[in-house]
């Protein structure tokens, strides 16, 4: 039975600057994407978020060029926490999958992975 599921993944972005936002969730993506063999028409929704010191792009922006033109997508800040990981770009990507939640991989890049450490 399909039932919807979440995959969790994050990244850092190397500068506060268009380019790099989008780099950054481009990779990410893809990598989550692949890592999970999952199809587009299958997509819920996405949220994305950003540490605050990232504010020169939307991720979901980088979404939307990549052809994600259908999915619901939402981009916001994270909470400020001291001493929490910085430029970081997070994203949960609900999908629809017969998989179990042992079977979904969740992907963290570059600084990020100290996230899960």
């Amino acid at each position: 039975m399909t039932r919807v599921r979440g995959i969790r993944g994050a990244t850092t972005a190397d500068d506060n600057t268009k380019e790099a936002i989008f780099q950054a969730t481009n990779g990410l993506l893809e990598q989550l994407v692949k890592a999970n063999d999952v199809h587009l028409n299958d997509i819920a929704a996405v949220f994305f978020t950003t540490t605050e010191d990232l504010n020169a792009a939307f991720p979901a922006q980088a979404a939307r060029q990549m052809g994600w033109e259908y999915v619901a997508l939402i981009d916001g800040h994270e909470m400020r926490v001291p001493d929490a990981l910085a430029q970081c770009i997070r994203v949960l990507i609900l999908v629809n999958t017969e998989k179990s939640p042992q079977e979904l991989n969740n992907v963290y890049l570059k600084g990020a992975k100290e996230l899960r450490a």
